[in-house]
């Protein structure tokens, strides 16, 4: 068993387009947050000698919820310091800049969750994310 859990969770009313570039881009964030050795990241190395770098040995769960579940959870991981990042709806269209200012704009709970992932204690992360469904 791992000491830790990578679980992303994708806003089930998000078209598939719109999911993947949250995902992305948490994803990205993710790994600026956690230290390599945590993460688990490997270099695989085909038959020709060719490397594959930086590809974590530990499973990376892909989980669906609503926006409101999805806000919940991300209370909960900040309450309990789980490593968590999100992505809503003031994160896309225009600049990044015109998204900076539409999130500053935006109190929390005005906000759509379009996703989260989260990274933490095996235990405390399965807790978090276990009522959630597979994400198809």
């Amino acid at each position: 068993m791992f000491e830790n859990k990578l679980v992303a969770v994708i806003n089930k009313s998000c078209e598939p387009g719109v999911a993947m570039n949250a995902l992305a881009h948490m994803s990205f964030g993710l790994g600026q947050l956690v230290e390599k050795d945590k993460a688990l990241l490997c270099d695989y190395i085909d038959a020709s000698g060719l490397s594959h770098p930086a590809i974590s040995n530990m499973p990376f769960i892909v989980l669906s919820a609503n926006s409101n579940k999805i806000r919940a959870a991300v209370q909960t991981a900040r309450e309990n310091k789980i490593i968590c990042v999100d992505f809503t709806n003031t994160m896309t269209g225009g600049t990044y800049l015109e998204q900076l200012e539409n999130t500053k704009k935006t109190v929390e709970e005005n906000l759509t969750y379009y996703g989260a992932v989260f990274f933490g204690p095996w235990d405390e992360v399965t807790e978090l994310t276990k009522k959630f469904s597979l994400w198809r």
